[in-house]
């Protein structure tokens, strides 16, 4: 079920990528959401998927907390 979580969270934050305001709030609310060991690997995914997104880059301080 969790792993159901983590996925889903990554199709809806590929799916808002278009609007940094609407990436950001569905970041702050799987952050919120996720096990500790699912955020850890939403950073990694995070870190690839940004890598073509420069105007996603400030989403990643709400990883930091």
């Amino acid at each position: 079920m969790a792993r159901a979580m983590l996925e889903y969270t990554k199709t809806v934050l590929q799916k808002v990528s278009f609007d940094t305001k609407l990436f950001c709030k569905e970041l702050k609310k799987a952050v919120a959401r996720l096990l500790p060991d699912e955020i850890e690997e939403l950073k990694l995914w995070l870190r690839q998927f940004l890598t073509d997104k420069p105007e996603l880059q400030e989403s990643l301080m709400y990883l930091k907390a």
